[in-house]
């Protein structure tokens, strides 16, 4: 099989995987954020943080549950890698500087994931898990939470309540994340990821001398970064590395989590409206614009200029030949559009039009999907300025889902583009 039959089959792959999982994703998740019953669980941990979950917030209580609990979790993950050097299981890592810890914490708080230290030299098992795998899932419900509220907001009337931030939160992270890369984990063990808490140890190299490596709860944690759309890497390499992305299997499967959650969301967002039409209109938008960008890649990638290319099949030059130009290509696209941050290869080493496609990626401002929650409220607020310049020219007042767009909401949707 060609190099570029193989790419072509993978993206048709992952296109019908993601068909596959869209209505009944989408119609749970929407159940989920409109059920009115309470599982045991989660009422255990209303109890625990003192929420009632049946109160109903307007937008600035719901800000502030939002704030607060940010700032929580940056206070929290920031102690936990100062005091990693008397930590249990911290693989004899010292403690985190203070800049770096705060960098940290603040990055993966806000679903940003940038790391500028080595995974496998700097972390120990607990900051991994108890820290940053914890982020990862709480970073992501608060994203979709956040989404939920604006959806809310153009399906009421008559009222300014938005739902129950803490209650979004929780059944975000019980109903929605913890199942679903519970899974995750299961399918990328199967698939060669590891998932243990061993120390280091010295293996050899097949051109002599020895390197050392730790393991770690990979697996779980790869997860919840590709569902969540983090992105923040276990080992430096991200998902490039073997230990977190051994197989072209793995590795599309890894797209597929990226991106199934935020097409998702699109149904989700026309159920709780009450017309699914809107909600294929968004998501037709985020798949052309997905799927021109996937092939315009794939496109530039796999042109052979000159010998070096010929001879490789196409740009291989900062790509893993366990993956290739199509399986690199895909994730390239995938993460940039979702704004993940996960790599499985070097966008730097990408065909000057490929690596203008990831920079154009980034730039779009997270809406063809998107990441998880931010890219449906992303999209929407394209939307709210599309119907208002659409409306002026043909000098009607414009609406949306039954909603006038005035000068206000204008000002708040150029201040989210400019943000």
């Amino acid at each position: 099989m060609g190099p570029v039959l193989a790419g072509v089959l993978q993206l048709l792959a992952l296109t019908g995987a993601l068909a596959i999982a869209y209505v009944p994703l989408g119609t749970y998740l929407a159940k989920v954020y409109t059920a009115d019953r309470h599982w045991r669980v989660e009422r255990w941990i209303y109890r625990c943080i003192g929420a009632d979950p049946d109160t109903q917030m307007r937008w600035p209580a719901y800000l502030r549950g939002v704030l607060a609990f940010s700032a929580v979790g940056v206070l929290f993950l920031y102690l936990l890698q100062r005091l990693q050097g008397v930590l249990p299981m911290s693989l004899g890592f010292r403690s985190i500087d203070p800049d770096q810890a705060f960098n940290t914490a603040v990055s993966f708080v806000t679903n940003t994931n940038w790391q500028s230290y080595y995974g496998e030299q700097a972390m120990g098992h607990v900051v991994q898990t108890a820290g940053l795998a914890v982020q990862n899932f709480v970073s992501a419900a608060v994203g979709i939470a956040v989404a939920v509220a604006l959806v809310r907001g153009f399906a009421r009337s008559r009222t300014g309540e938005l739902g129950n931030f803490w209650a979004d939160l929780v059944r975000g992270v019980v109903r929605v994340l913890v199942p679903l890369a519970a899974v995750g984990a299961v399918v990328l063990v199967a698939g060669g990821v590891i998932q243990n808490f061993s120390g280091i140890h010295e293996v050899g190299q097949f051109t002599g001398g020895s390197q050392q490596w730790n393991g770690g709860a990979v697996a779980s944690q790869e997860a919840i970064k590709e569902l969540g759309t983090n992105g923040g890497g276990y080992f430096n390499a991200n998902s490039a590395h073997p230990f977190e992305n051994p197989t072209p299997f793995t590795n599309l499967f890894e797209i597929f989590m990226i991106l199934v959650i935020p097409f998702a969301l699109t149904r989700t967002f026309g159920l709780m409206v009450g017309s699914v039409r809107q909600g294929y209109a968004v998501l037709a938008a985020m798949v052309t614009i997905w799927l021109g960008f996937t092939a315009l890649m794939m496109w530039t990638e796999f042109a052979h200029q000159g010998p070096a290319f010929q001879a490789a099949g196409g740009a291989m030059e900062g790509k893993e030949v366990r993956f290739g130009i199509g399986g690199s290509s895909l994730f390239a696209v995938s993460t940039t559009l979702t704004s993940t941050g996960a790599v499985n290869s070097f966008h730097s080493s990408f065909t000057g039009l490929g690596g203008g496609i990831t920079m154009l990626g980034m730039m779009l401002g997270e809406i063809a999907p998107g990441g998880t929650g931010s890219g449906l409220y992303g999209i929407l607020v394209i939307a709210i300025i599309a119907v208002f310049l659409a409306g002026l020219m043909v000098g009607r007042t414009p609406e949306y889902l039954g909603k006038k767009i005035g000068a206000r909401e204008i000002k708040l949707a150029a201040c989210y583009i400019l943000i």
